[in-house]
């Protein structure tokens, strides 16, 4: 029986929701492999929940470290995989076995963040660029989550696009009762949800709440996340220009977001670098129209179930989150279309397209 090893380093983070539905719904399907599966030790408990007869191990390997270029490669050899599944760009360059791997999108490679120190910052976004392009070449095959990412893929790396398969993710919904958020109790707010990193282009959103507010005075901007020196930068900008009404919620807990997708009138995705889009999606799966970025992944994957903004421009993002606010009809039409188009995406399609690479890849000669 082939042997196979997922890395599942991530597992429990916001990009780790991929690898953990992966390993959920593959496990369902009674892969005819043996499948063992690499975490940090927080993660190994919630594994073998979900996944009882994959093997399951530690592996607490820091990504971008010296440790994950040996020991982590030492760890991975070590286990005779006949393939391995890295699910995300970082790995050991130097493993020499067979590869796929999964690149959700270019945005490190590309955009700054200002609360790094900017030299650590560019020499780590330098060695980046370049694992991505060597990972492209010997992986046997790339996954990417959207046609966006893997056209991108394709150029940056020099790779046939023959080579990338897409796999769509999906959204589900929050199962955890709804938790009021005491802020915004009976309080009409806009909502985001996420990191406040550059490409979210979070500060024309504010700039474009400022507008909003002039017809809507009373309007509340939720900003839901974990608040981190980026969210501070925002705080300042937003105080600098004197905007009221925007509300840092730091971490939430599922129940509470659940509450907030629920109540919100709009929600917002400002967002110019995004590989998939999922947390706009995950709002129309809680029936919340959304008003997205008409850039990068977000057509693609919104369809007709959103409303889109020219994301450079404050006052056309103002308009087209009024356009939803003002008017009911589209708003429920918003609503409906969006619930639809979240329906559309399944885990489970994309675990059983994964298997299908996992065989196409063993395969192989």
């Amino acid at each position: 029986m082939a042997r196979v090893v997922i890395d599942a380093r991530e597992s429990g983070t916001s990009t780790g929701r991929y690898v953990d539905k992966l390993i959920e719904n593959l496990h369902q399907l009674k892969p005819v492999l043996e499948i063992m599966v690499l975490t940090k030790t927080p993660r190994v408990d919630f594994i073998k929940q979900a996944a009882p007869s994959f093997e399951v191990m530690e592996s607490n390997f820091k990504e971008f470290t010296f440790s994950e270029q040996l020991g982590f490669n030492s760890q991975i050899k070590k286990l005779k995989p006949d393939l391995v599944h890295f699910t995300k760009t970082e790995q050991p360059v130097l493993y020499r076995g067979k590869v796929i791997t999964t690149i959700h999108d270019l945005t490190t490679a590309r955009e700054r963040n200002p609360a790094k120190n900017r030299l650590v910052f560019t020499v780590k976004q330098w060695v980046y660029r370049w694992v991505i392009k060597k990972v492209a070449k010997k992986s046997e095959i790339l996954i990417t989550p959207s046609n966006f990412v893997k056209e991108d893929v394709a150029q940056y790396a020099n790779v046939n696009p023959e080579k990338i398969t897409v796999t769509y993710e999906a959204a589900d919904k929050i199962a955890n009762p709804p938790e009021p958020l005491s802020q915004a109790v009976n309080r009409g707010f806009l909502l985001y949800v996420g990191r406040p990193t550059p490409h979210k282009n979070l500060q024309r959103a504010v700039d474009a709440f400022a507008i909003v507010k002039k017809d809507h005075p009373t309007l509340q901007f939720i900003l839901a996340g974990k608040f981190d020196a980026n969210y501070q930068l925002l705080k300042d900008y937003s105080d600098q220009r004197i905007i009221r009404g925007l509300v840092f919620t730091d971490f939430v807990s599922e129940g509470q977001l659940r509450w907030l997708f629920e109540h919100a009138k709009v929600y917002v995705f400002p967002s110019i670098s995004e590989g998939f889009g999922l947390p706009g999606l995950e709002a129309m799966s809680h029936g919340l129209p959304v008003a997205a970025a008409n850039a990068s992944c977000l057509p693609e994957v919104y369809k007709d179930g959103a409303i889109y903004f020219d994301p450079q421009n404050p006052e056309d993002i103002a308009a087209k989150i009024s356009q939803i606010l003002d008017n009911p009809k589209l708003a429920t039409d918003l609503k409906t279309k969006g619930a639809r188009v979240a329906a559309s995406y399944s885990w489970e399609r994309m675990a059983k397209q994964t298997l299908e690479i996992y065989n196409r890849a063993l395969n192989a000669k």
